[in-house]
Formats: structure tokens, sequence, C-alpha cells
């Protein structure tokens, strides 16, 4: 793992890493020195700067590794594929190269299917999983592209093919800034201007939406895979769900998937970005949650 200058934003608790994973550079974040390891999975329209105020509140007992998943932030982009099933892949990798040991795992929006499948083909990873505001394929995810029944108008934009460079080259401040957030979470103070535009320096470079991408055409696509993953290999380890502007969401689709009974927390008064709206509340449960299960 070679040491990097940082290309954006930063925050000092903070080390910049690339990591060469099947050939792709995979930019990470790390903070704190002791206690079990915690690994954070963005969504959508994020990076790993989602979690730029939960990673001090989290780092003073723990380690922590925040990722940009591949197609991402300050990961290499180049032309290919970037499905959920490689993302989950690479993080597998990424959890091999770091040699720190299975991982506390925490996935939000649409990393949820990247984190599932992680926990599902490799639980020898995944010391706990955690969604916030996901869903999964199969599961219920894919009304969230229903426009018809309240969906996302720009999942379907996302997903066809030269559509992203058509509409959003250019105008990424404008989606991002003046869409994407006032619709679905609490904008000011919480998340601020600058924040927007570290998101935004991201996805306006040359391919800056191909992760979003396949992200979302995984979503609409691979809802048998999941389902069939789900029944041969229900999720064993232990599972939160945290659900705010969506409700049970979450909960629903993690209980479908899990072996046992999971925990589940819903934050009132917490729009979607969940990292930025409430760094506090999801610290606190995250690490009530955490501390159970190693004090075990």
């Amino acid at each position: 793992m070679t040491l990097t200058s940082p290309t954006g934003a930063t925050i000092p608790v903070v080390r910049h890493h690339l990591v060469e994973i099947d050939g792709a550079r995979q930019h990470v974040v790390s903070a704190g020195e002791g206690g079990s390891p915690i690994l954070l999975v963005h969504g959508f329209p994020e990076t790993w700067w989602a979690f730029h105020k939960l990673i001090p509140l989290l780092a003073g007992q723990h380690r922590v590794y925040a990722v940009d998943l591949r197609g991402f932030g300050d990961s290499d982009n180049a032309e290919g594929d970037y499905n959920g099933a490689l993302a989950a892949d690479a993080l597998h990798h990424l959890i091999d190269h770091l040699a720190v040991g299975p991982m506390h795992v925490l996935g939000q929006d649409i990393s949820g299917g990247v984190v599932f499948r992680l926990s599902a083909t490799h639980p020898e990873d995944v010391l706990s999983l955690t969604g916030v505001e996901t869903g999964l394929a199969g599961f219920g995810a894919e009304r969230l592209a229903d426009v018809t029944k309240g969906g996302a108008w720009y999942i379907g934009a996302l997903v066809t093919p030269g559509i992203p460079e058509t509409l959003f080259t250019g105008r990424e401040s404008d989606f991002i800034a003046g869409h994407l957030y006032p619709s679905f979470g609490v904008v000011a103070p919480a998340v601020t201007q600058a924040d927007t535009t570290e998101f935004v320096r991201t996805y306006a470079r040359s391919g800056g939406f191909r992760g979003a991408t396949g992200l979302y055409r995984s979503m609409l696509n691979e809802g048998a895979e999941i389902r069939a993953l789900a029944s041969a290999a229900p999720l064993t380890m232990p599972v939160l769900a945290i659900g705010a502007f969506g409700g049970a969401f979450t909960a629903s689709a993690l209980q479908q998937v899990s072996a046992n009974e999971i925990s589940a927390i819903e934050l009132t008064g917490v729009g979607h970005y969940v990292a930025q709206e409430a760094p506090d509340q999801l610290a606190a449960a995250l690490l009530n949650f955490i501390d159970k299960i190693d004090n075990d």
C-alpha cells in the first residue's frame, strides 16, 4: 500500500493510500492505530469524503479505512465494467491486502449490493455488516428506478449508454449540489458547499460517472442472482440496519438475507445522507453495535 498526497479535500486524521487491486489503483484513506478494523463504503453521489465527519469519531477506538470504490473518487476509472460483483471482489482483495484481518463493514446507498456480495461470498472477511439507507436487488431496490412509483429519474439516465455524458458533463454541480442533495437530504448546514464541491471534483473528471453507472446497472439486472446468493449463503455475521429518509427499507432488505435476527435503528429528522447529516448519531449506533460484538 503506497502512501500518497491527497488530490482533493482531506482531514488531518487520515492518511491517503493507493493500492493496486486487479491491475487498477484504488484510493483508500486510513485513520486510527488500534482496535478492531472498520471499512466504510460510500454510495452515490459520494466518495470516501462522505465519511469525513464520521472517521474521527471512530478512529479513537478503531482502525478505520474508507475506500473510493472502483470507478469513483480518486480510484482508477478507465473504460470497462464496474458491476457489483467486480466491486465486491475488489473489496475482498483490498481486505486481503490490508492484512488487518476481518473487518466490520459498513455500506450505504448503492453500495448495499456490493457489501452484501462481499459478506455472502467471503464471510471470513466480515466481522459484522452495517447497512445505512440501502437496499438490495431482488429485495425491492429495483423500485428505486420506477418513476411511476416515486423512483429516481436519474437512475435510468445513468444506465443508458451515452446519456450520462450528454446530460451531466459540465453540469455536475447543478446535478449533485443543485438537485440530489436538496431532494434527498437536509443540506445546510450539515452538507456544505465545500462538501458538494469535493464530490463534484471527482465526478467531473473524464469517465467520472462510470462507477455509478456500473452499480446502478447491477441493481437493475442482478436481482435473481442476489436472491439465489441469499438463499444459498444467508448472512451469519451480526447485521445492523440503519434507516432514516427511507424508513424501514434497509431493515426489510437485510432481514431477508440474514440467517439470524438483525439489529435495526431508524433515525428521525435525518435525510438520506446519514454519515454527513448525523455523524454523531451514526457513530454512537455503530460503536455500540461493534463493541458488543468485540466484547462477546
